[in-house]
């Protein structure tokens, strides 16, 4: 009996622990869950703001009512008013339009052409390989935002100016990792098989090499949204952004910076609505990693 004590006593931690073990990972997949449904919910809402902003919003961005300037959020004006009786609420509504635009079609671009840059050079490699390669290690030594800064300001303000600049800082990336994939996929024996039986490079590319690359470029893409979005707003808030009557989060930010003392809402919204969307995509973008490659979620 007495040499029976430990073992048992052994097996019962051992059950303990599992069941411990067991319990938290169940809270944990249960909570990441719920945060994913959600972050979901949050964006489809932010998305149906920026594609009809009429259904939503309760007054127009442009209507300017004086007796009600900067009011503070209340059961007429939710978020408030700014300094020119505007409702913040659905300024913030009408300013998802801009800001959605900037990160879509930036995020887009850079993919697009990343992804030719990197298969060409990955795929043909050579001198080819080394002078794109070149081209994009210039590229990379300049911090992303301080690229599409320096290109916003030669460029001038302006909705297309600003998609070309965060999607010229969005390139590198995506052609360095897109590379890297062709280089590792294009000696494997399917390729090989294919090339043997007389495929062309184009065909072996669309067909066989692009279906198994793109996973890590949809989770580069889906987190880059976000930081796309937050730098379409930094250089709104510069003045480097949307010239338009309905200013983008970014803008709203900035023009509402010198009322920071006497009417917090005016930043404040606007602010929160970026944070809410990057978060989400975030938790979006962090799922997607873990299901398209589960062995990154423990590097």
């Amino acid at each position: 009996m007495k040499q029976a004590t430990p073992t048992l006593t052994t097996d019962w931690q051992n059950e303990s622990s599992s069941t411990v073990r067991s319990k938290k990972l169940s809270w944990q997949a249960t909570t990441t869950r719920y945060m994913w449904y959600i972050a979901l919910a949050l964006i489809a809402f932010i998305v149906l703001c920026a594609l009809v902003p009429q259904w939503i919003a309760p007054y127009s961005p442009v209507d300017m009512v004086a007796d009600r300037i900067l009011q503070a959020p209340n059961a007429i004006n939710w978020l408030g008013t700014d300094y020119f009786g505007r409702d913040i609420f659905s300024l913030v509504v009408y300013g998802a339009r801009d800001s959605l635009l900037i990160g879509f079609s930036s995020v887009v671009i850079g993919i697009l052409v990343g992804v030719l840059l990197g298969t060409v050079a990955g795929y043909i490699g050579g001198i080819l390989d080394t002078i794109v390669m070149r081209f994009i290690d210039i590229l990379m030594t300049i911090p992303g935002v301080l690229l599409a800064l320096a290109i916003a300001a030669a460029l001038g303000p302006g909705l297309l100016n600003i998609i070309i600049a965060i999607s010229v800082s969005a390139i590198p990336g995506y052609a360095r990792v897109m590379r890297g994939q062709m280089v590792s996929l294009r000696s494997r024996g399917y390729v090989e098989a294919s090339r043997s039986l007389g495929a062309s490079g184009l065909r072996i590319v669309w067909k066989h090499i692009l279906p198994n690359a793109v996973s890590p470029i949809l989770v580069m893409g889906t987190l880059g949204l976000g930081t796309a979005i937050l730098a379409g707003a930094g250089l709104s808030f510069l003045g480097l952004g949307v010239i338009h009557e309905i200013p983008d989060w970014g803008a709203l930010l900035s023009q509402g910076r010198g009322y920071l003392t006497v009417a917090w809402w005016i930043c404040t919204f606007p602010g929160l609505a970026i944070t809410v969307f990057v978060l989400a995509i975030n938790i979006i973008g962090d799922d997607l990693r873990d299901r398209l490659d589960p062995q990154s979620s423990y590097l």
